[in-house]
């Protein structure tokens, strides 16, 4: 009997090692990868090696694609080729592959649009598409990733506004919109995502005011990081941003903003950077920032805040890299 059972177990061991082996990857996935494949340019190609992304054989998977097996096939779920010197537009068949959960081509030289079928990639969940050259509109299609937690599209020339439909991706954390053309205001619709922590609009062409974008009560809950600078914002700095109890940075610098520093921002438990400077702020800085327990940086140059009003901290660019945010 003993003799038996093993001999039934190893069976079941090479079947289960037959299906895994015989296990192909979807017709769709190989297609799509090697129109991509033929889009690109030479420093992804050479390491692209047979037909089938997931591998064949002896071959092994393409560098920067991770497959996994669902049923009887293999699907491709991360797509990763990040500064190789990607040049022309956005390769629209990277939208056919329906499984990916990560689509990272940042820093490379992609031209162009974003095209609308983006919003076909329902299991995406992060979108680095920072540092190329990409252009027009910020496509409305990306507020159809519902699984979104990572948007990446910093340092590159989208114009227009920001796409309200954003504000229809409740799992999104991280929003960079860094360095762009985007003009007119930021939805306030944006401070109904109840996980956002990290907004960065700055260095674009944006308007309007502060309260206008925190408008809608209980707005941005959980929000850390806060970058509007680099912009053509005006009005006051408003008392009720001291309701946001999570900030850690505000970033206002290089801008339009007039009026006072309300005395309540002093009060934000963990306020560690707040940038002031280049606006066109008056009166004096509220004694409580002073002793702020965690206020390491307050910078303050070019208002015109009454004289013997002192900066907290040394001024440096606050700039966050891409390890910052890898979950």
């Amino acid at each position: 009997m003993a003799r038996v059972r093993v001999s039934t177990a190893v069976s079941l061991i090479l079947l289960l090692l037959n299906i895994v082996v015989d296990c192909k990857t979807l017709k769709r996935d190989v297609k799509a990868l090697n129109e991509i494949k033929a889009s690109l340019g030479w420093r992804v190609v050479y390491a692209w090696v047979g037909d089938d992304p997931c591998g064949d054989g002896d071959l092994p998977a393409w560098s920067g694609v991770t497959c996994s097996t669902q049923g009887d096939y293999r699907v491709v779920t991360e797509l990763e080729v990040y500064a190789v010197s990607i040049i022309g537009p956005f390769p629209t068949a990277v939208t056919n592959l329906l499984d990916l959960t990560r689509l990272d081509l940042h820093n490379n030289k992609l031209t162009g649009p974003i095209p609308p079928q983006i919003g076909r990639l329902k299991r995406l969940k992060v979108l680095n598409l920072r540092w190329n050259k990409l252009q027009d509109v910020i496509p409305p299609e990306i507020g159809e990733l519902k699984r979104l937690t990572h948007l990446y599209l910093s340092f590159n020339s989208f114009k227009g506004e920001i796409p309200r439909e954003l504000a229809n991706l409740p799992e999104l954390q991280y929003l960079h919109l860094h360095e762009n053309r985007l003009i007119g205001r930021i939805p306030a619709e944006l401070g109904t995502l109840r996980n956002l922590r990290h907004l960065d609009v700055g260095n674009n062409h944006l308007v309007g005011t502060i309260r206008e974008l925190i408008r809608i009560e209980g707005c941005f809950p959980v929000l850390r990081n806060l970058y509007l600078n680099n912009n053509y914002l005006t009005g006051g700095i408003p008392a009720q941003l001291a309701n946001m109890t999570n900030l850690e940075i505000l970033y206002l610098s290089y801008n339009k903003m007039s009026g006072i520093v309300p005395a309540g921002l002093a009060h934000i438990p963990k306020l560690t950077y707040l940038y002031l400077d280049h606006n066109q702020l008056s009166g004096r800085i509220p004694d409580a920032f002073y002793k702020h327990p965690y206020l390491k940086e307050l910078y303050i140059e070019g208002n015109a805040f009454r004289p013997g009003v002192n900066p907290i901290g040394i001024h440096k660019v606050l700039e966050l890299s891409d390890s910052d945010f890898l979950f």
